[in-house]
Order: C-alpha cells, then structure tokens, then sequence
C-alpha cells in the first residue's frame, strides 16, 4: 500500500476534473480525497497498491474530457487509512 500527494496545473478547474477524478479512483479502487486549491491547480491524496496508483497517475496526466492538464507533480506520504474517495469543497 502507498500514499501519494498529486498536484495537477492547467486548466483544471471548471471542468469536472474533481468529478472525473473521484469516478477514476472508485473504477481503480483508489482511496483518497480531490479538492481544488486557490492558485486553480487541483490537490489530490490517493491510496492504493503501487501499480493501481501508477495507472490513476497516467490517468491524472490526462484527466477529464474538457482539461488540459500542463503538469502533475507527486510526492509520496504516510498511508492516511482512507475508507473512500471524496470530493473536498
């Protein structure tokens, strides 16, 4: 099991990412939380094992239909024992 922080930039907000995001994990089986941040990136905490996280980040480089993601950075952190995915306002 490993946790990661994921910051995405681009034109990421306003156009489901949050939303898109959340369906993505529950499909993989991803445990965490996506908020949007003042700057208009979006903030991502993501649990899983090693290889679901990497297809959930590829997934993140990409994100929903209507983005245009410029960039993602990740960092790894302590495992949060999340029990969902949920959308932080």
């Amino acid at each position: 099991m490993n946790c990661y922080k994921i910051q995405v930039s681009g034109k990421v907000q306003g156009v489901w990412f949050r939303a898109s995001t959340q369906r993505k994990a529950n499909e993989l089986g991803i445990k965490g939380i996506v908020r949007n941040l003042p700057n208009k990136d979006v903030y991502i905490e993501a649990e899983g094992n090693e290889a679901t996280l990497k297809k959930f980040i590829e997934w993140c480089h990409e994100g929903s239909e209507l983005s245009r993601v410029e960039s993602v950075e990740t960092f790894e952190m302590e495992i949060q024992n999340f029990e969902d995915f949920k959308i932080v306002r």
